[in-house]
């Protein structure tokens, strides 16, 4: 799959319908979206130099969606290769707020949603500060 950062902060990843992704009708199950937005979120920031297992081998945190509010526009379809995208929006001390959108081939959009990642400490999950690295990077 294809993946991409533009200039602007926006991070591109393509992912292909398949058919354990669609309901009775042949759309999209309207949670899968969620795990689109999952592995393109894992893309960025593997994109970024994060690597998730090491942060929670290592440095014993990671991350968790605290909140998510998804708008569905039109279902996408079997053999549908869609662009999922990242971009943040707010950095905050423990957490950031992204937006993350899946398009079809012609711009359309499918699902938008912002996500609320938190950084958390895997012992105890409790918030901890983002990684200054990862701070630095996103907002390069």
């Amino acid at each position: 799959m294809q993946r991409e950062r533009d200039p602007g902060g926006t991070f591109s990843w393509q992912v292909r319908v398949y058919y354990e992704d669609v309901d009775i009708g042949g759309v999209v199950y309207y949670a899968n979206y969620l795990r689109y937005f999952e592995r393109a979120r894992s893309e960025w920031l593997r994109s970024l130099g994060v690597n998730q297992e090491r942060l929670a081998d290592v440095e014993g945190i990671g991350f968790v969606v605290a909140r998510a509010e998804i708008y569905f526009k039109a279902g996408a379809r079997l053999e549908d290769l869609l662009d999922v995208t990242v971009r943040p929006l707010e950095i905050k001390k423990t957490y950031l707020w992204l937006e993350q959108e899946a398009r079809f081939a012609d711009g359309k959009i499918c699902a938008a949603a912002r996500i609320q990642v938190a950084c958390i400490r895997h012992r105890d999950m409790r918030p901890q500060p983002l990684p200054e690295f990862l701070t630095a990077r996103i907002a390069a």
